[in-house]
């Protein structure tokens, strides 16, 4: 997992936590919403990342193919 994707799913835990410990029902409901989007934002970090990730092997097998 990237860094980026890592910081986003500590974000989340840690709305968690403050939605958990929240008294009054529209600050509950804030953190969740925040928590949902972190992980939304994480979650598209990763794809990202598996995608690049994809890419760059491609582009890769694409250069030693041309090599050959």
């Amino acid at each position: 997992m990237n860094s980026t994707a890592i910081f986003y799913r500590d974000r989340a835990r840690q709305a968690e936590t403050d939605a958990a410990a929240a008294t009054l029902d529209n600050v509950r409901d804030r953190w969740t919403r925040a928590a949902k989007a972190w992980d939304e934002m994480a979650s598209r970090a990763e794809k990202t990342a598996e995608r690049r990730s994809v890419n760059e092997e491609a582009k890769l097998a694409s250069e030693m193919a041309e090599d050959d």
